[in-house]
């Protein structure tokens, strides 16, 4: 009489057993099947795909802290070509300047401001003459802010008779700004000197 329960209970007892392994090993499952996707989504909004030239390119994006020494190196290589390469046009020349201007202090203004008093800017609209600048190096102090920069370049002057090859070496700081589609590193330029602009060789055309 008692055999029959006996085997019932014990049945009970396997099918409870077993039907709690099953709901442990679903649980384990679901977890490990979100923490992949979670990890995933983290690794897929690392990817970032820029469109350029009809093509579109892979990139990684990484922290600001990463990438500071990189940005910062741009930032002021952006800000010096902008400034100095200019060509006889005024509409170019007003142009270019302005978008490097969006990326410094009122210390650059100043330095366009002498320029424009002195007569450069007007003698390089009469005279049909082009200036290209090209960024040897830029050194920048992260470790603490404001960050100390030093660039070092090269200017040549191109008129129709010769070319000048003059040295160029300025310094600043840089202030973590906003990013904007005019300062898309976020940072401003501040206390901005040139140090040495002398002239290096004249080359006869």
């Amino acid at each position: 009489m008692f055999k029959p329960t006996q085997n019932i209970d014990t049945a009970f007892r396997a099918m409870r057993g077993f039907m709690l392994i099953v709901v442990i090993g679903s649980l384990c499952v679901s977890v490990y099947a979100i923490y992949n996707n979670a990890m995933l989504a983290a690794r897929m909004q690392e990817r970032v795909y820029v469109l350029a030239n009809g093509k579109a390119a892979e990139l990684l994006a990484g922290t600001r802290k990463e990438n500071i020494g990189v940005e910062a190196r741009d930032h002021v290589a952006m800000f010096h070509t902008w400034f100095f390469s200019l060509d006889p046009d005024e509409k170019a020349i007003a142009a270019s300047v302005k978008r490097a201007l969006y990326m410094a202090d009122g210390s650059a203004k100043k330095q366009y401001d002498d320029l424009q008093e002195t007569g450069y800017i007007a003698g390089i609209i009469s005279g049909n003459v082009s200036q290209q600048v090209l960024i040897d190096s830029v050194s920048v102090n992260t470790v603490a802010e404001p960050y100390l920069f030093r660039c070092y370049a090269t200017l040549k002057i191109i008129r129709s008779t010769s070319i000048v090859t003059r040295s160029l070496i300025t310094q600043g700081v840089l202030r973590s700004v906003a990013r904007s589609d005019h300062n898309p590193h976020g940072f401003l330029i501040e206390r901005w000197e040139i140090l040495d602009n002398k002239d290096l060789k004249i080359e006869t055309r």
